[in-house]
Formats: C-alpha cells, sequence, structure tokens
C-alpha cells in the first residue's frame, strides 16, 4: 500500500504558523515535506500593518522567492498563513498561483485575534479556480499563547 505524499507549504510572518505546520508534521508523521515559502523582500511590522494589509483585503499577491519544489509531486497540499485583516496574507496569494489541477488541498490559518471567516468563500473560490478542491478548512487562533482551533470542514 502506498503513502500519501504530503506537503506543507507555507509562510509565516511572525512565526506561529511555522509552529503550526511543524505541530502538523510531527502528527502526520514520516514523508510530511515542510516547505517555507518567503517573500522576496522581508516586510518590517509597519510594511505588513499597513501595506501588508491593504494587499490582503484586494486578494493581490506578494513578490515570493522562487518555489523550488514541483507541487505536482505530491498528493496532498497544506497551505499554511496568517491572516492580515481578516484575510489570507499576500503570500498566502502568491502560493496559489503555483497550485497545479487536480490536488486536493487542506488550508489552515493562524491569527492572534479574528479569524479569517469573511474571506473564507473567496479563499475557497480561489483554489477551485487553480482546478483543486479544498478537503479541510481551519483557523487556528494563537492570540494571548493560547491555541484554539476552529475546523469549518
Amino acid at each position: 500500500m502506498r503513502c500519501l505524499k504530503v506537503i506543507i507549504v507555507y509562510y509565516t510572518f511572525g512565526g506561529e504558523t511555522r509552529k503550526e505546520a511543524k505541530r502538523l508534521a510531527a502528527e502526520l508523521g514520516v514523508g510530511t515535506t515542510l516547505y517555507e515559502v518567503r517573500e522576496k523582500k522581508e516586510r518590517s511590522v509597519l510594511g505588513s500593518l499597513f501595506k501588508g494589509c491593504y494587499q490582503a483585503m484586494r486578494r493581490k499577491s506578494s513578490d515570493i522567492r522562487t518555489v523550488s519544489v514541483n507541487l505536482g509531486d505530491y498528493d496532498r497540499i497544506i497551505i499554511g498563513a496568517p491572516i492580515w485583516a481578516e484575510h489570507p496574507a499576500p503570500a498566502f496569494n502568491a502560493i496559489v498561483d503555483h497550485l497545479p489541477a487536480g490536488k486536493e488541498v487542506e488550508l489552515y490559518f493562524c491569527s492572534g485575534s479574528s479569524g479569517s471567516e469573511t474571506s473564507k468563500q473567496g479563499t475557497i473560490e480561489m483554489i477551485e479556480k487553480k482546478g483543486c478542491k479544498v478537503v479541510s478548512y481551519r483557523d487556528v487562533l494563537t492570540g494571548k499563547g493560547l491555541v484554539k482551533e476552529k475546523r469549518t470542514f
């Protein structure tokens, strides 16, 4: 019996999304690949707060460094990103641009306060427009040192 090849692709700004990626990888076990996406230009806190939130609300992609993995080689793709202004950070949109059609995709979003309920439907539609199917969608609330998970399917 063949094991599923799983990759966790994530962008992190403050480190919470990375922590969740590592937790998921440990839970899934051997053979899970972790891949951190980085923006070409590092953002400052003010840059993420102002320009980043503006870009997130308009579903703009940021310029990311070259993706050096072939996502087509994986059976399941898990994507993680922080939430800025109730929308996935701009690097998430750049990750979606790299999705190959026909993949099952799990999504998780980390936020210190609000979740992504406002942008959820549009986010799912972005994935579906790439010919992929969202099989899991989770908000991970990381504020005040507590981690709470809200799984919506």
